[in-house]
């Protein structure tokens, strides 16, 4: 494809895109109406009906007309959109030590309180809400795995996988004095 039907090409998908937003976004505003369909003067019936349908019947549609707009190449484009974000935002692939080692204590911090807390309550009176602790444990939680880095993941993904092994790094041998190596 040249550069010129490339760029009418993805003008075309991101005007379908701009409009199936629109319908989506609208169909979330119809129940809005409401008020106006309950002030006209239509029979109960007719504004029951109207009012189940500003509801539950054309915000539905709307979403799946606004699917049918964007189509398979909208949808491609939507999620190469979003997947090349979301791949700018992803841990790094090789982190520091120091970073490596943060990223552990934060990891495991917030599973040794999880272990404690049971027994801490029973000795500590507490003066903060609970839930508290629980949103600082778990934010601790998640943002270590940002902190750990890539191979990380690597290594959580391989605890999925029977057929992965682990290969350790090598440690370095001692000398073995001659004094010692009579002994062995």
């Amino acid at each position: 494809m040249s550069a010129k039907a490339l760029s009418t090409s993805e003008r075309a998908v991101r005007w379908r895109m701009s409009l199936a937003l629109v319908l989506w976004v609208g169909g979330f505003f119809l129940p809005l109406a409401i008020p106006l369909v309950t002030g006209l003067a239509l029979p109960v019936a007719t504004k029951t009906a109207l009012s189940a349908l500003l509801i539950l019947g054309l915000p539905q549609l709307l979403t799946v007309i606004a699917i049918a707009i964007v189509g398979k190449s909208g949808f491609h484009y939507l999620k190469q959109q979003l997947f090349g974000a979301a791949k700018k935002l992803g841990p790094p692939v090789h982190v520091s030590k120091l970073r490596y080692q943060v990223g552990l204590v934060m990891l495991f911090l917030p599973l040794a309180a999880s272990l404690l807390e049971p027994y801490v309550t029973l000795v500590v009176v507490q003066e903060h809400p609970q839930w508290i602790y629980g949103a600082v444990d778990d934010t601790l939680f998640l943002t270590s795995f940002f902190v750990l880095g890539g191979e990380f993941w690597d290594k959580v993904k391989a605890l999925f996988i029977y057929e992965a092994r682990a290969v350790l790094p090598a440690m370095p041998r001692r000398r073995v004095t001659g004094a010692t190596a009579a002994e062995s």
